[in-house]
């Protein structure tokens, strides 16, 4: 394939290609012992290690305040369905490891703890 000496654009559209409806990018600083449990888990359990930022977050703020806390679903689930190969076992044991990993930044974030 060559390429051409000119492209339309006309109809093209600018902006990010994954949709962002209902979350905000900021720019954060975490621990690094934070980021490398995140990580761990992640690649453990086939998700992001932001997404299991962000379920260990909400989990935490949400449900203590008596808020259901909604959990993202993997690419390529929908609500009420599973990603293929995913099982109870599999979430039950994703949900012990996510609250050992709160546990964990609740224990290096009490006052006077050192990482």
């Amino acid at each position: 394939m060559t390429m051409k000496d000119e492209y339309d654009f006309s109809n093209a559209k600018r902006g990010a290609i994954a949709s962002s409806k209902g979350k905000t990018r900021i720019t954060i600083m975490l621990d690094d012992a934070v980021i490398e449990a995140a990580r761990s888990l992640a690649e453990d359990e086939g998700f992001g290690y932001q997404t299991v930022i962000n379920n260990t977050l909400r989990q935490s703020l949400l449900s203590d305040k008596g808020q259901g806390a909604k959990v993202d679903q993997p690419s390529g689930a929908t609500a009420g369905q599973l990603k293929k190969g995913v099982t109870a076992t599999d979430l039950k044991s994703l949900e012990q490891k996510l609250a050992e990993a709160l546990n964990e930044i609740r224990r290096v974030m009490e006052p006077g703890i050192r990482p």
